[in-house]
């Protein structure tokens, strides 16, 4: 709760999606060494990143699998007391300044696993530069934080810098995602709230034909609804919060969370464009800039399709659709 409160601010500030993702995975992405790393590995691998002094990315997305996280192709193989690593990896962020990555593989291939989920590692390890290349991505908004396309060619990597049992690393994984589902409906939200002030403020001062335009109910109106929704959106945020903070099943409550705070945030930069009219184009009010920002938020880490399967097949019982 504590961190979704910080990132919330972070992003309301008008630093938008590009401020709150600059420390985004520091908060959420180290957790899974906290709850599944050895005593060695915590007092190894997690005092420099608490201070500063390494920045780590996050590596599970790839090119040919996409959110079927199941059919990532990315091969660990056991040589003695290491793993010699191969594949490729998308949207990495930091990829151009980390010095660890915190990356997913498998380390049996699928054809011989029980469970889709089953065979796959997570390793913490160093970022060797002369093994992984990392290709940035160009891209609308988010410009303070690199995303990158990732080449893995024989990345050693040693038996220590594995985290929690071999073949375990989907269900650790899966421990992290609900954080950042929650962190994400509350960015977004920051962002629809930093919007919805600038749009306000512009529908006050704004004279249009001897009155201000604040005092139509056509401008008046969609701002109102856009205050509700990020305020009901912001109660669901808290609410998965607070459940994943007491170790009760949040599973719902964070993907509602990420999925109303994306749709209310978008629509609040929307509506405060329209509001702005053909200055709402213009970069000097900031308001184009929010709503490049905040769209990010509707497309990942999950997209909104997934989490309405996720509802229907969890909350309401509706067999599965994919």
């Amino acid at each position: 709760a504590e961190a979704a409160v910080m990132m919330q601010a972070i992003a309301e500030s008008g630093a938008a999606m590009a401020g709150a993702s600059a420390i985004h995975m520091s908060i959420f992405g180290p957790n899974v060494i906290v709850r599944h790393g050895s005593e060695a590995q915590k007092a190894r691998m997690l005092p420099p990143l608490i201070s500063g002094a390494e920045i780590c990315c996050f590596a599970v997305t790839e090119p040919d699998a996409g959110l079927d996280t199941t059919h990532i192709a990315t091969r660990a193989v056991r040589r003695g007391d290491r793993y010699i690593l191969d594949g490729r990896k998308m949207w990495t962020s930091l990829g151009q300044v980390a010095q660890r990555i915190l990356l997913l593989a498998r380390t049996t291939p699928l054809a011989e696993c029980a469970r889709p989920t089953d065979g796959m590692s997570l390793f913490f390890t160093a970022f060797d530069r002369a093994r992984i290349e990392a290709r940035e991505i160009d891209k609308m908004g988010r410009k303070a934080i690199d995303s990158n396309a990732l080449f893995i060619d024989g990345l050693e990597v040693p038996e220590d810098d594995r985290i929690g049992e071999e073949g375990k690393g989907f269900s650790y994984l899966l421990e992290s995602l609900n954080p950042e589902r929650i962190l994400v409906g509350a960015e977004a939200i920051g962002i629809g709230r930093a919007a919805l002030a600038r749009a306000t403020d512009y529908a006050r001062e704004r004279v249009v034909f001897g009155r201000p335009i604040g005092q139509n109910q056509a401008i008046q109106h969609p701002l109102a609804v856009n205050w509700m929704e990020l305020e009901a959106a912001n109660l669901m945020t808290l609410h998965a919060a607070r459940l994943y903070d007491s170790g009760q099943p949040c599973g719902a409550a964070a993907n509602a969370a990420k999925f109303l705070g994306a749709e209310a945030g978008w629509q609040a930069c929307v509506t405060a464009q329209t509001t702005h009219g053909g200055y709402g184009y213009a970069r000097a009010y900031h308001v184009e800039r929010y709503l490049r920002e905040v769209t990010i938020a509707r497309l990942a880490p999950v997209s909104r399709e997934l989490i309405l399967c996720y509802i229907a097949e969890r909350q309401l019982g509706l067999p599965k659709s994919y």
